[in-house]
């Protein structure tokens, strides 16, 4: 599809993810008026905006090791609270797109993809594609899973928007979150590393660390190792890991400009 950008509103950003069940309202609404204002400003852009579960469902889902599996009554139990935390959150979500006035609709996973062993077995993007072919902006999240294999089990909004790339191939995937970008010294937060291609991803491994916070589907390295796989195999798609803390910056990204680290498939900057 041509200027089709994936979005993704990143856990650590909408919500304090410290603190279980605690939104950023005033974060969450800013960055609903910047996706409406690149709307816009650009009515050709096609966008899917994607959220974390922030401290809403990773707390219940480290608790009882959902992603892993869920095979007992407990675990089961623990499949629901997860549900439950994530809905909630995306309730949130639509309601601060929606007062944007953003034609959001929700597509929850939990209700239209089965898994195999932590792959997609079955997902139905029919709903899906009708909604950005009315020029509506259909929404998804990291979600509870049912998995042919395991039970059940987790996807993270990077695990959707993965499968969704391979089968849609969008031009660009953004990831925002509250880092500026990859750290070649976290947690010192010094150096940014500006591209991530795979020809330094070698050098970089070391500097690679997890989430800060709560986070049971990888932190930072799972995005990179998972994005880079990603640029690999879809030409010319380019992924940013940037910072959504400041005003302006998401509606710049979707504007077409570049912050944070990219991942390519190829480098653009001089070695």
């Amino acid at each position: 599809m041509i200027n089709l950008q994936f979005l993704k509103l990143g856990g650590s950003l909408i919500t304090d993810k410290t603190c279980p069940r605690t939104l950023r309202p005033q974060v969450l609404t800013r960055l609903a008026g910047e996706i409406a204002a690149a709307r816009t400003q650009n009515p050709s852009l096609r966008l899917i905006v994607g959220h974390g579960a922030g401290s809403f469902a990773h707390v219940p889902a480290r608790k009882y090791g959902t992603r892993q599996g869920v095979h007992t009554p407990q675990e089961w139990s623990g499949f629901v609270e997860v549900w439950w935390e994530a809905d909630a959150l995306n309730r949130l979500v639509m309601d601060a797109l929606h007062a944007a006035n953003l034609p959001a609709i929700a597509f929850q996973p939990s209700a239209s993809l089965i898994a195999e062993d932590r792959q997609v077995a079955a997902w139905n993007l029919a709903p899906l594609l009708a909604a950005l072919d009315a020029d509506l902006l259909p929404v998804i999240y990291g979600d509870v899973i049912f998995d042919t294999v395991r039970g059940g089990t987790i996807f993270s909004t990077e695990d959707l928007f993965a499968h969704l790339a391979r089968q849609l191939h969008p031009q660009r995937l953004l990831l925002a979150g509250i880092e500026e970008g990859v750290w070649a010294d976290y947690p010192a937060c010094t150096r940014l590393i500006a591209e991530i291609t795979p020809a330094n991803i070698a050098e970089i491994t070391p500097a690679l660390s997890g989430s800060a916070a709560t986070d049971v589907t990888g932190g930072m390295a799972s995005k990179v190792f998972q994005s880079l796989a990603l640029v690999e195999a879809i030409p010319g798609l380019e992924v940013l890991i940037f910072s959504g803390e400041q005003e302006r910056e998401v509606r710049e990204v979707l504007k077409g400009e570049s912050r944070g680290t990219a991942i390519r498939a190829k480098p653009l900057l001089p070695a």
